[in-house]
């Protein structure tokens, strides 16, 4: 059947640089969502947790690439959908948590937000290079890279958010930010939602 993904023919080659970096983003995403957990509990941020969410998503979301490499294309465009709607479902968590953020009227601890979003930031960079040669891929790797670029976009956003809330001694930047990085998953959940549909219409 054309497009079953039954044929191993049509299953394509495994590149094993792309495996090893999804082996290493994956170990560093569970990593620094234990951390930044930890801190934005600490600090009481909810920009913080956003991201402490994103680091566990993306661990997931690389879990489920390593699972699906030579599989066929049929089958890698369907787990991009649902990835894309995996980070819609995060985006919409962050919009609800930055609503009660607002509504107790919590300021968080700028220092702890700060310090950890730069290591953070300095882990994603990391993530992204390895994962940059195969950003042009299906809708697969298209979804992993769009992750990673998010994640060191969201850690330059969390620090201004500790920069903010250092200057104004308010919680505002913390949840301005929260938000922003809930539209950001939004977004970037259709773009890959939107590719993995053209893929799948194109495969039958």
């Amino acid at each position: 059947m054309s497009g079953c993904g039954c044929d191993p023919a049509s299953r394509p080659p495994v590149d094993p640089a792309y495996r090893r970096a999804l082996w290493i983003a994956l170990v560093l995403n569970l990593l620094m969502f234990g951390v930044e957990l930890f801190a934005s509990v600490a600090a009481q941020s909810v920009s913080l947790l956003a991201d402490a969410v994103d680091f566990l998503g993306d661990a997931g979301n690389y879990g489920v690439a390593l699972f699906v490499l030579g599989l066929a294309p049929v089958w890698r465009s369907r787990t991009a959908l649902w990835k894309g709607g995996l980070m819609i479902g995060y985006g919409v968590f962050v919009l609800g948590k930055s609503a009660w953020q607002w509504s107790a009227g919590i300021v968080p601890e700028p220092v702890i937000m700060g310090g950890v979003s730069l290591l953070a930031l300095a882990v994603n960079l990391g993530v992204a290079v390895l994962l940059y040669a195969h950003r042009t891929g299906d809708a697969q790797a298209r979804s992993v890279w769009l992750c990673s670029r998010n994640d060191a976009l969201g850690n330059l956003a969390v620090m201004a958010a500790a920069a903010g809330v250092w200057a104004s001694a308010r919680g505002w930047p913390d949840v301005v930010v929260a938000v922003v990085l809930a539209g950001l998953a939004l977004s970037s959940g259709w773009s890959v939602m939107r590719h993995a549909q053209r893929e799948l219409r194109s495969a039958y």
